[in-house]
């Protein structure tokens, strides 16, 4: 059968080794972008001014509606526009 040499066995050791270790790094490297980010957005919001109150407005005035159409008026404009034949 087709069996490694026996230099060959910790190949597949290795290489997921290797891939813990590249997955330690990521993981390292995420956690130091993440405090390098929480760091410089704490100091921007203690450098930001305060925001400003904004001045509330009366009540705002309700819309008036207009009066539905009529249905005969509705039909009328359909059969003028052509649609009902």
């Amino acid at each position: 059968m087709s069996e490694k040499p026996h230099g060959q066995k910790s190949d597949g050791n290795k290489s997921l080794t290797q891939y813990e270790a590249e997955g330690r790094a990521v993981r390292a490297n995420m956690e130091k972008l993440r405090a390098l980010r929480l760091a410089r957005e704490a100091a921007e919001a203690a450098a930001a001014p305060p925001a400003k109150a904004k001045a509330r407005k009366g009540a705002a005035k309700p819309a008036k509606k207009e009066a539905p159409a009529k249905l005969s008026e509705w039909l009328a404009n359909q059969q003028k526009g052509g649609f009902r034949t």
